[in-house]
């Protein structure tokens, strides 16, 4: 009996002090997603806060960087947001891109990067997700961006409800929708942690007249409203000659309207509740599929998959997958070209809201250099 105690004493002594190991080496990496990632912004931009424009979001987690450059001529405000889905390294990147490169002649821009700062400290769990992506700059260089979740921690929201009502529509869906910023607008000044970051959103919209705001996002390739814009009803002639003026450009681009029945997303509820002309965009990532592989770095980088090229040649894709797979470059200079040609469309239609933006890279400038070419104000002319 004595020596077996001794025993058992030693094996708990031992699994406690593995125990704690995992603990330190857990810990570590959960604070390492503590706070933002670096960013280079260009000359002239002011950071500002979103709870600048909603205090009920000051010293919180869901607080988050909003940067803005003013132009010397008047105009309109455009905002780009990125991160409303930290899983989806293209909208975050591409802001990025934005952010650290921009030069605005006319008008105002507005850039968040980072919209759901909370998802940016989470993966999902049993999705083997990787925590960070590394895109390597023309100098070899290497920047990191962490590779968040599509909800919001379960640090900041729970536990999760059965099923999520949106508070303006009554809407149902399922428990989980509840910790998605893209569900959650209009948003509630005294709702949940995510219907008052939305809500923060919706006052930056309505308290700085943004003219034109864009949701950047990643679909899977089987699913259908990818490599595309919706639009609300009142984007839509804006958004059908932005569309065209991309097809002359060899950038294939799907429309789609905005349905007036599925609430809390931003194309609907920015157009309901705003004046301004809200865009969301699609690109395609096969690390979002339920078809895809190892979800690794790699794989959110390169959009390279086995199982992808399978479906593409039975004709299971929505678009075109080839030996290339859907690399982060493209993805990126999908977005990027999508916005310049929005702006360029918007001085048309509305020259005394136009917004003129230089300094930014083309499609082919991305595609050949690559995104990291073009972050950290490498090869900038300004």
């Amino acid at each position: 009996m004595d020596l077996n105690f001794k025993g058992n004493k030693t094996t708990a002594c031992l699994l406690l002090g593995a125990a704690l190991v995992i603990c330190a080496i857990s810990g570590r990496e959960f604070m390492a997603n503590a706070g933002f990632d670096d960013l280079v912004p260009a000359a002239g931009f002011e950071r500002k806060m979103l709870s600048d424009y909603f205090d009920g979001l000051r010293g919180s987690r869901m607080d988050t960087p909003v940067f803005v450059q003013n132009g010397a001529k008047s105009g309109g405000s455009v905002l780009i947001l990125g991160g409303t889905h930290p899983n989806e390294p293209s909208g975050y990147v591409s802001a990025t891109l934005f952010l650290e490169n921009a030069r605005v002649v006319k008008g105002r821009l507005f850039v968040i990067p980072f919209a759901n700062a909370s998802g940016f400290t989470n993966t999902l769990p049993q999705e083997a997700s990787p925590s960070r992506i590394h895109i390597t700059r023309s100098d070899g260089s290497a920047r990191s961006f962490r590779y968040g979740s599509r909800d919001t921690s379960p640090i900041d929201m729970w536990p999760t409800p059965d099923i999520y009502i949106h508070k303006s529509s009554g809407q149902e869906l399922a428990g989980n929708e509840s910790k998605n910023l893209n569900r959650a607008y209009p948003g509630d000044p005294n709702g949940t942690p995510v219907e008052r970051l939305a809500y923060g959103i919706m006052e930056l919209l309505r308290g700085e007249k943004i003219t034109l705001a864009f949701d950047l996002h990643e679909a899977s390739p089987e699913y259908p409203v990818v490599e595309a814009i919706v639009a609300h009803e009142r984007s839509m002639e804006l958004a059908a000659a932005t569309a065209m003026e991309l097809i002359g450009q060899e950038i294939d681009m799907r429309l789609e309207p905005s349905p007036k029945n599925l609430h809390g997303l931003s194309h609907r509820e920015w157009g309901d509740y705003t004046d301004t002309l809200p865009i969301l965009m699609e690109t395609a990532n096969p690390s979002q599929g339920r078809l895809r592989g190892r979800t690794d770095e790699t794989l959110a980088l390169t959009g390279l998959d086995k199982a992808y090229a399978k479906a593409a040649a039975l004709g299971r894709l929505f678009v075109p997958y080839g030996p290339d797979g859907k690399p982060l470059s493209q993805r990126v200079a999908r977005h990027v070209a999508s916005i310049s040609a929005f702006l360029e469309m918007l001085s048309l239609f509305d020259e005394e809201n136009g917004v003129t933006v230089e300094n930014v890279p083309g499609y082919e400038d991305i595609i050949q250099k690559g995104v990291g070419s073009y972050l950290g104000g490498i090869g900038r002319s300004n």
